[in-house]
């Protein structure tokens, strides 16, 4: 079995998802690295979200905040409902071209409502807390975590998650509330691996966001180096020298990164175009040179 396309299993959903899962921010909003930010045409966001399917992937996550994203999972692969886990976000809420936050417990219903729709689906099988500022303020209030809670004894959704970092994710896995977190963690990042360990020991699902450091472990970061702050400028270039301006090698050496961590449950990579999605898969397929991810562990850790 390909390595993206091994399922691993999360106790608390009891539920396997693909290693490699697909993110449909970028099929939505505008976003990226670089210059390249447009979201793609509508029906080239039809194909990619078909490709993700057809490739075996079966988790999809998307946001209220994704702008046209749950629109367009809703119009293009709601007939394949059955292969697909689905996950989405409230508390952020799109008024394009920005958005805006509201953790109410109204607000948060009103937003699952709208995401059901948008999706034209039944039920969403994971909701998230698409934390903002205030995060704190946010969990004390209780609110918004209400809200979720009789979502799901209404049926409109079967689990709950949460996405965010640090002290305050460690917060949201001992609180007993959520069954899966979403938290950023890639070869750049490793903060939050503490906490990945915990969601483990808690049979919680872990999905990794910025697993490929928002664009730094990709194709986009050699042309885009003057743009990254001096400690992150510095790390990319040892990387890129590492892999001799392999970028596609960079994008695997990533992806491996996160692979051999089993307390993550699967890695959310986003793109606007079907042949990336294809590309990531047989990336994870490829062995690495013999010692060259601990070479770039070394790299970062300097």
């Amino acid at each position: 079995m390909n390595r993206a396309l091994q399922k691993r299993y999360i106790p608390k959903m009891d539920t396997e998802v693909t290693f490699l899962g697909f993110g449909a921010l970028e099929i939505g909003r505008n976003w990226g690295l670089g210059d390249d930010k447009e979201r793609p045409a509508e029906e080239v966001a039809g194909q990619v979200l078909n490709t993700v399917l057809d490739a075996g992937i079966n988790l999809i996550d998307s946001a209220s905040a994704y702008h046209r994203s749950e629109e367009r999972i809703g119009k293009y692969v709601s007939s394949r409902r059955s292969e697909y886990v689905l996950a989405t976000k409230c508390g952020e809420h799109s008024s394009e071209p920005s958005t805006y936050y509201d953790f109410s417990y109204d607000a948060i219903t009103e937003s699952i409502d709208r995401s059901l729709k948008l999706l034209n689906t039944d039920v969403i099988d994971l909701i998230q807390i698409h934390f903002g500022p205030d995060s704190e303020g946010v969990l004390n209030r209780g609110e918004t975590v209400r809200a979720m809670k009789d979502a799901r004894a209404a049926g409109k959704v079967r689990y709950l998650g949460a996405s965010i970092d640090g002290e305050l994710a460690k917060r949201c896995i001992l609180s007993g509330d959520f069954d899966v977190m979403q938290m950023g963690y890639n070869l750049f990042y490793q903060a939050n691996a503490e906490n990945i360990r915990l969601c483990k020991e808690r049979g919680m699902g872990v999905l990794i966001r910025s697993g490929l450091g928002n664009g730094l472990l990709t194709s986009r970061v050699a042309s885009n180096l003057d743009r990254l702050g001096e400690q992150d400028r510095a790390k990319a270039e040892k990387l890129l020298k590492l892999v001799e301006g392999d970028t596609e090698l960079l994008t695997a050496l990533g992806l491996h990164f996160l692979y051999e961590n089993d307390g993550i449950s699967s890695v959310i990579v986003g793109t606007k175009k079907p042949a990336n999605v294809l590309k990531n898969v047989e990336l994870l397929s490829r062995d690495l040179p013999e010692g060259l991810l601990e070479k770039a562990k070394a790299v970062v850790s300097e």
